[in-house]
């Protein structure tokens, strides 16, 4: 056994012993989760707890809580730079109820109509979402990418300035892709960065369990959804999700932006 979770350390070299047991589960090894605590201790595998920051201010509650697929997107920056010193600019997209990473495009300068195109392009294969959460940088309140917004008929939802944690589950997401993929690669340049990062959301979104989705993958749990659910899950990966399953709103390619 400590063999096994030796070499599931060394392939997921960030889970803690909670992910460790449920990746023996899907090789269907009956095992208790206080016993691999306990070997991961023994064994040197255990991860450093956290130190949670101490907040200042109360924040405040997110004007939309995601009751569905496809009701909230969430979408912000990552930075991150190649070897050779040049800036890389990472959007990450995501379905707040589904955790479905939707989208990670990089790219050395990306503006508004860079945002916009890759918004459409996700619409155009899941349907359009009812509501959009970002904080208010530029290229989030700019006229273009809310021109078309509206015309999609999606309703914007901004962050109070200096509020992060009014965009939780994205900056949850940003948080796991920073530690799981762009802190453990050495980007050459764009391309390979590209390449690292499409990966990444593959693995992410049909083989890394979640804990807030009881320990299946947002590809699982989107699957699973009731026939009331609105919104269209459909992976970006092209994986079908069971048509009946759920309604979407339709999407008009020929929209203007």
């Amino acid at each position: 056994m400590v063999e096994r979770l030796k070499e599931l350390a060394r392939r997921y070299p960030r889970f803690g012993y909670r992910r460790l047991h449920q990746m023996l589960r899907r090789q269907r090894v009956v095992i208790n989760v206080k016993r691999v605590r306990r070997l991961c201790v023994i064994s040197g595998l255990k991860l450093p707890a956290k130190r949670r920051k101490k907040r200042c201010g109360r924040g405040v509650k997110p004007p939309v809580i995601a009751e569905f697929p496809n009701h909230v997107w969430a979408y912000d920056f990552v930075f991150d730079w190649c070897e050779n010193g040049r800036q890389l600019k990472i959007l990450t997209v995501a379905d707040e109820f589904t955790r479905e990473c939707l989208a990670i495009e990089v790219d050395h300068r990306m503006g508004a109509r860079q945002v916009c195109a890759v918004l459409v392009g996700i619409m155009e294969r899941r349907g359009v979402p009812q509501f959009v959460r970002s904080d208010n940088g530029p290229e989030f309140i700019a006229k273009a990418l809310q021109r078309m917004l509206a015309v999609k008929g999606v309703t914007c939802r901004h962050i109070d300035p200096g509020s992060p944690w009014q965009n939780g589950k994205c900056e949850r997401f940003n948080g796991i892709f920073r530690d799981e993929c762009s802190n453990m690669e050495t980007f050459h340049h764009r391309d390979h960065a590209r390449a690292v990062c499409r990966l990444f959301q593959r693995y992410y979104n049909h083989q890394r369990p979640h804990s807030s989705l009881g320990y299946r993958t947002p590809v699982e749990f989107s699957q699973r959804q009731p026939l009331a659910a609105a919104g269209c899950v459909v992976s970006d990966l092209n994986v079908p999700a069971p048509a009946a399953a759920m309604g979407c709103r339709n999407v008009s390619v020929s929209q203007s932006m």
